[in-house]
């Protein structure tokens, strides 16, 4: 018997006895074939090792990065299902219960025989020209290569999944069987009636992504829209769009940084743009939108965000999935709390009318954004690359069950200026949800 097949033979074993002491509910396939447990029906939902040095790596660096350069590699890969049905599958026990359950004798024992077995390859992500783990430092310059590095991708890569409106963000369910068109279409009408937009308005988007939103607003309201996008494939989109549609008139996209707008708008816009300045730059944001606002308008803030920390260093403390989504995807992200969000409208002029959680609506959306990729996986491949097309699974399953698990959530928030007297918004709600 080999080095190798002597190798092979102690990670079946191992990998037996974590089955039947975590009662896993799906199965393994090692890389020439074999089963754990033996018996595996060819149909079972399995998670497919590809070669010895993916388990070579793990052991050596047992974190997010490696897991995610296999993942997107498909040296670690799903059987007869996807991410959502591994995680749905997973030991019911606690994470320290499930260490406790396995033996550690054979764990390190099984371990040290992989210790210098070479890793293999391909590491996908550390061969590609990724953006650092860090925070934005708010240049115009920083801020454009961190929208350009998770926006210009393919204009038809998220066409595969965004659906025909192109929103990105959450949508809004009346009921959670909606297809993810009508979702979407639900909140741009939300949006625009909470903003109370009117024949003739004048609307900025921050963040106008593929437009959604200012096409939505202007075809159904007759708004003015302003919309501005560091995206280079975006702004060509819109512009493009806009003419198609005959709305060029209505609609316009200019490629220029939040903070260097101009003029004065009756209504102004923001969803899920905010994350992508950092912390330390929401003063800009806050002040660049009281600047540009007029003093009778509205302001529709929709932000991801965390629960708040019983102290501000615990809630700004840098965690490993929140290190892995700024290198991987979201370059330059962070997300605030809701009492950040509200104490800097605040602090900055503004007063606070209304506040709604999306929490679950958001998690919906991106189990369809999920699946609609997984359903065209083989175009989508071809359009980004094979690499891209795992990453975004990935990050659409993990945002999906972040989402669902309440660790993270998504608010709409109306503000006005602050200002002496009637705020002229009528006495109840009851109009925004006819």
């Amino acid at each position: 018997m080999t080095a190798a097949d002597k190798r092979l033979d102690a990670l079946k074993r191992f990998l037996a006895h974590v089955h039947e002491r975590l009662k896993l509910d799906f199965g393994l396939v090692l890389w020439e074939g074999s089963t754990v447990p033996a018996d595996l029906a060819p149909d079972a939902l399995a998670l497919v090792i590809a070669d010895e040095g993916a388990i070579a790596g793990l052991i050596r660096r047992p974190n997010l990065d490696t897991l995610a350069n296999l993942w997107v590699s498909a040296r670690l890969d799903v059987r007869h299902g996807t991410l959502f049905d591994l995680v749905a599958r997973r030991p019911k026990m606690r994470t320290k219960e499930s260490l406790r359950a396995v033996d550690r004798w054979p764990a390190l024992a099984t371990a040290a025989r992989f210790l210098l077995v070479p890793r293999g390859g391909p590491w996908p992500l550390e061969a590609a020209p990724l953006p650092a783990d860090k925070t934005s430092d708010g240049s115009a310059a920083e801020n454009t290569r961190n929208i350009q590095y998770h926006y210009d991708v393919s204009n038809a890569f998220y066409s595969l999944f965004l659906g025909p409106d192109m929103a990105y963000s959450s949508a809004h369910f009346a009921d959670w069987n909606d297809d993810l068109a009508t979702a979407q279409r639900n909140k741009l009408d939300m949006v625009c009636r909470k903003l109370r937009l009117k024949s003739g308005d004048t609307l900025l988007d921050i963040g106008c992504g593929w437009g959604s939103l200012l096409f939505h607003a202007a075809r159904n309201y007759g708004v003015r829209g302003t919309g501005v996008t560091l995206s280079r494939q975006q702004h060509s989109y819109v512009q493009e769009k806009a003419e198609k549609l005959g709305l060029a008139d209505m609609v316009k996209a200019e490629l220029r940084d939040y903070a260097t707008v101009d003029g004065a708008f009756d209504k102004v816009n923001q969803i899920e743009m905010v994350e992508h300045i950092g912390l330390a730059n929401h003063p800009t944001y806050y002040q660049t939108v009281h600047r540009v606002l007029k003093p009778d308008g509205l302001f529709h803030h929709q932000a991801i965000s965390r629960p708040a920390k019983r102290t501000d260093k615990a809630f700004l403390k840098r965690r490993a999935d929140r290190a892995a989504l700024t290198k991987y995807v979201l370059p330059g992200g962070e997300f605030d709390h809701i009492g950040m969000t509200l104490t800097n409208l605040e602090r900055y002029g503004f007063e606070v009318h209304d506040v709604e959680d999306l929490r679950e609506h958001h998690a919906r959306t991106c189990r369809l954004y999920h699946d609609a990729i997984w359903a065209n996986r083989a175009e989508a491949e071809r359009e980004a690359g094979p690499v891209t097309m795992r990453l975004w699974l990935a990050y659409f399953a993990a945002c999906s069950i972040a989402f669902e698990r309440n660790t993270v959530a998504v608010y709409q928030t109306l503000a006005s200026k602050r200002r002496r007297g009637p705020s002229g918004l009528p006495p109840t709600r009851a109009d925004l949800y006819r």
